[in-house]
C-alpha cells in the first residue's frame, strides 16, 4: 500500500475540503492508505468514513500569508505541514500532498524532507492544459527559484523528462524553453546559455524557444523557464481562462434567444470550464526532493484535493525519484 501524509489544515478551505478529498481518494484508488494530520476535533466533523485513514493531531497552522516561512516551519515543528512533511522524512510514509502556502511548503521541504545531492535547485512544476483534449503539458519552474544558473536548469530538465515519460506517458517527450521569440539567441543571457546546455545534452529533446502565445497549444510536452517567468506565464493563463469564463458567461446570456443557446449548450460550457480548471489535473509537484512533495492549489476544493491525491500516488508508484537520482548520477560520471 502507498503511504500518503496530507496536511489537512493548510488551504483556504481546510479541513472540509482536503478531509473529502481524502475519503474520494480513498474510494477510487485501491492501494493507498492515508494520514491526515491537523485538528482531530475539526477533521472529525467532516471525516464520515474512516477507512484507510487515520488522523495525527497537530498543534498549529502554518498561515497562508506567512511572510517568513523558514522561520515559521522552523518555530512550528508540531504544525500540521511540519508533521507532515518530517513523516516523509522518516519514512512513515512515501508522499505528502498539502495545499498551505507555497513558499512554506518549499522551504519546510528543503528543511525536513531534504533535496538530492545531484539537483542544486529544487522546481515547482504543475500541468497546463492544452488545446488536446486529455493532453497536459509540465511548466517549471513555477516560482520556486526567481533567479537561478544554466547547469541547475538542465537537472530539472532531466526530472521533468522522466516524469513525462513515467507519468504522462510520453515516449520522447519534447521540451522548449519559454522565450519573447523563436528565433535561437532570443532573450536574455540566462536564455541563450541554458538553450545552449540544452542543445548539447544527448539526453534532452530540445525544439527551441516557445512564445508565451504558444503555451495552451505547444510544440512540447515540457515548458521551462526560471521561476519569475513561468510563475507569470502560469498566472497569466489562469487569469485569461477565468476572464474568458466570464465574458462568454454574459454574451451567451444576453438576451432572450442567448439564455435559450446557453442553456442548450450548458454541457459544452460545463466542458469548457473544467479543460481549463487547474482542479481537474491535480497538485504541482516539487521537483528535486528526496521525498514526493505535490503542493496542491490553495483554494482547492475535494475533487482538485483527490487529483492531487491521485498524482501523488501515480508518482510513488512508478519510482519516479529512483529513476531521476540514477539518471542524473549517470550524466554526472
Amino acid at each position: 500500500m502507498i503511504k500518503i501524509a496530507v496536511d489537512a489544515m493548510g488551504g483556504d478551505y481546510a479541513p472540509k475540503e482536503q478531509v473529502q478529498g481524502a475519503m474520494l481518494a480513498i474510494k477510487n484508488i485501491d492501494d493507498i492508505v492515508i494520514t491526515l494530520y491537523g485538528d482531530e476535533t475539526e477533521i472529525r466533523k467532516y471525516l464520515t468514513n474512516g477507512e484507510r485513514i487515520t488522523i495525527v493531531q497537530s498543534d498549529g497552522v502554518i498561515d497562508m500569508g506567512e511572510k517568513d516561512p523558514i522561520r515559521a516551519i522552523r518555530s512550528n515543528r508540531k504544525s500540521s505541514m511540519a508533521l507532515a512533511l518530517s513523516s516523509v522524512r522518516n519514512e512513515e510514509n512515501q508522499c505528502i500532498v498539502s495545499s498551505g502556502a507555497t513558499q512554506a511548503l518549499i522551504a519546510g521541504a528543503h528543511i525536513l524532507v531534504g533535496r538530492m545531492k545531484a539537483i542544486k535547485r529544487t522546481a515547482i512544476a504543475p500541468l497546463m492544459p492544452t488545446v488536446t483534449k486529455g493532453k497536459s503539458t509540465i511548466l517549471l519552474d513555477a516560482g520556486g527559484n526567481i533567479e537561478i544558473k544554466p547547469e541547475f536548469m538542465v537537472h530539472q530538465a532531466y526530472f521533468a523528462h522522466i516524469y513525462a515519460k513515467e507519468i504522462l506517458g510520453v515516449k520522447e517527450p519534447k521540451i522548449g524553453l519559454i522565450n519573447i521569440g523563436t528565433e535561437p539567441g532570443k532573450g536574455r543571457q540566462l536564455d541563450k546559455d541554458v538553450a545552449k546546455l540544452f542543445e548539447e545534452d544527448k539526453m534532452l529533446n530540445f525544439i527551441g524557444n516557445v512564445e508565451p502565445k504558444d503555451v495552451l497549444d505547444p510544440p512540447c510536452d515540457i515548458l521551462i523557464s526560471d521561476g519569475f517567468t513561468a510563475n507569470i506565464v502560469m498566472k497569466t493563463v489562469e487569469g485569461t481562462a477565468k476572464g474568458l469564463g466570464k465574458i462568454l458567461k454574459q454574451e451567451i446570456t444576453n438576451g432572450f434567444i442567448g439564455k435559450i443557446g446557453a442553456l442548450l449548450s450548458k454541457k459544452n460550457l460545463m466542458n469548457f470550464k473544467n479543460r481549463l480548471n487547474p482542479e481537474e489535473i491535480g497538485g504541482a509537484m516539487i521537483y528535486g526532493l528526496r521525498g514526493v512533495v505535490v503542493k496542491a492549489q490553495g483554494s482547492s476544493k475535494s475533487v482538485g484535493f483527490y487529483n492531487a491525491i491521485r498524482q501523488a500516488a501515480l508518482i510513488v508508484r512508478n519510482d519516479v525519484l529512483d529513476k531521476v537520482q540514477k539518471v542524473i548520477e549517470s550524466e554526472m560520471e
